[in-house]
């Protein structure tokens, strides 16, 4: 078995990442190629939880003049599709795998229960958390460091369109440059574009490492998982 520094991991999956370059909806060949990753950590005898967003079918910035408490629910019902369309991939590569959500729908779907979420993970399944926290106003990156304290992760991987934490937007400013290393405090002083504050503050105060990188690259969760040196790692070192 390959060596691996982290042995229970949680990956956050944007739903953005599940719509490869279509950017909405779910593209075959990029789901493939996640799940093939996935396949090839779980082999690794990693046990792996994963929290998934819905912005590739409805965010909540998406319903102008609607109650805000309606477009995010919205958005957690969007999560679910992509947790179905996760754990059928995934189960057909010969792992079994639980869907679990924040607001019951029993004939789709175990309701969050996190001593079974923990059952799951000692028999080697891939569980699968949608819906959010089940509340509106908490985005998915919350939901993300939520789940990860609940599980007792060694780390989330953070799989974003780009490769890693900038000191700016690297789309809007050219002489944004790629940090190797960086701090919760330091994120949360200068607002870097990571996760939300709220995320940000939770995986602080648990003390759960992140690490961020593309998924342009699906093999980038591998080589997370076994600590190589890609994107951006963040933790309370030199605090």
């Amino acid at each position: 078995m390959e060596k691996v520094k982290y042995k229970k991991i949680l990956l956050k999956l944007s739903g953005e990442a599940l719509a490869g370059d279509a950017k909405v909806g779910i593209d075959r060949e990029t789901m493939n190629g996640i799940c093939d990753a996935i396949k090839k950590v779980h082999d690794m005898g990693v046990k792996i939880s994963i929290v998934v967003g819905g912005g590739n079918f409805w965010r909540g910035k998406y319903g102008e003049g609607m109650v805000k408490t309606t477009a995010d629910y919205m958005g957690m019902l969007a999560t679910v599709m992509n947790g179905l369309a996760l754990q059928d991939a995934i189960e057909k590569r010969g792992i079994q795998a639980r869907l679990q959500t924040a607001i019951e729908m029993r004939q789709i779907a175990e309701p969050f229960i996190q001593r079974r979420a923990e059952r799951h993970l000692d028999k080697d399944r891939v569980v699968i958390f949608a819906c959010g926290t089940g509340h509106p106003f908490f985005s998915t990156d919350t939901t993300a460091a939520l789940r990860a304290a609940e599980m007792g992760v060694d780390a989330i991987l953070v799989a974003k369109t780009i490769d890693g934490v900038y000191t700016a937007d690297p789309k809007i400013d050219k002489t944004a440059k790629k940090l190797d290393h960086v701090s919760y405090q330091e994120i949360l002083e200068k607002d870097l574009k990571v996760m939300d504050s709220t995320a940000i503050s939770l995986c602080k105060d648990n003390n759960i490492p992140l690490v961020v990188f593309a998924m342009s690259d699906p093999e980038n969760i591998i080589r997370a998982v076994k600590g190589e040196n890609i994107g951006t790692a963040v933790d309370n070192v030199n605090e």
